[in-house]
């Protein structure tokens, strides 16, 4: 904090740890996570001794660089975006988050019309407590949670509406309720929270990500990556990919954010 207002050159997240994270710092995870690789040894036919090979380390490509899905209802595909992301279901899961993605459809609608095409950090205060539901966002998206097959459910959804849908888990859950207070009503209230409290320095962190990626990711999305990668663990190892993919690409991440 400087003069009494929030340091933009840093994220104040208490639901990813107790330290500020330097936007540098933020913006070498989301490179990492979106471009670092890691080794992996294959064996085929053609190579039946096998060798090693240089593979994405983290699901970017597979999730956030794919086109979402714009039927107005939903479809196989919405699975499939959900599986690139936390991992293939079994038949009868597959035929769950199916089935549940439909049963949802009049709920993510009322979500929809409810924020009005504003997006989650647009949204004021009260939509995010007890003491105004019925109704609120917060109530609509506390429903979507208690569905069979949440987790990929809510993969699909935050797919179609990217600023408007917390993408949680079972990683970032946890993460986030020691954060949540007395008339929150549910663990996105914290992001919302955060989201607001650091609009300035999520603005930058969005326009340069958008910069060395070369293609947008809502503030909502970046809340979400460096609240899973510290919450898994995973954060210094996301860093240091992102770092290393900056030097050699010749992409500044020191410069990224201007003076």
């Amino acid at each position: 904090m400087t003069g009494g207002r929030r340091d933009d050159a840093a994220l104040v997240l208490p639901s990813a740890g107790p330290d500020p994270i330097p936007l540098p710092t933020a913006l070498a995870a989301v490179l990492g996570y979106a471009r670092g690789r890691r080794p992996l040894f294959f064996r085929s036919p053609s190579v039946p001794q096998g060798r090693w090979f240089q593979v994405l380390a983290y699901a970017f490509d597979r999730f956030d660089g794919q086109r979402r899905e714009t039927a107005d209802h939903p479809t196989d595909r919405d699975v499939l975006l959900a599986e690139g992301l936390h991992g293939r279901l079994d038949p009868a899961g597959w035929r769950e988050v199916r089935s549940a993605l439909d049963d949802v459809r009049p709920l993510a609608r009322e979500l929809v019309d409810r924020a009005a095409g504003r997006a989650l950090w647009e949204l004021p205060d009260e939509e995010f407590s007890v003491l105004a539901e019925p109704g609120t966002v917060g109530a609509l998206l506390r429903r979507l949670a208690d569905r069979p097959g949440a987790r990929h459910v809510v993969a699909a959804l935050h797919h179609r509406e990217p600023s408007l849908v917390p993408l949680l888990d079972g990683v970032t859950r946890r993460q986030l309720y020691g954060h949540v207070v007395e008339g929150d009503s549910g663990p996105e209230a914290v992001v919302h929270r955060e989201l607001r409290a650091n609009a300035v320095a999520f603005g930058r962190l969005e326009t340069a990500a958008a910069t060395l990626l070369g293609r947008p990711l809502t503030r909502l999305r970046l809340h979400d990556v460096l609240l899973w990668l510290a919450g898994s663990l995973r954060m210094t190892h996301a860093v240091a990919l992102g770092r290393t993919v900056a030097a050699a690409s010749e992409e500044g991440l020191e410069t990224a954010f201007g003076s």
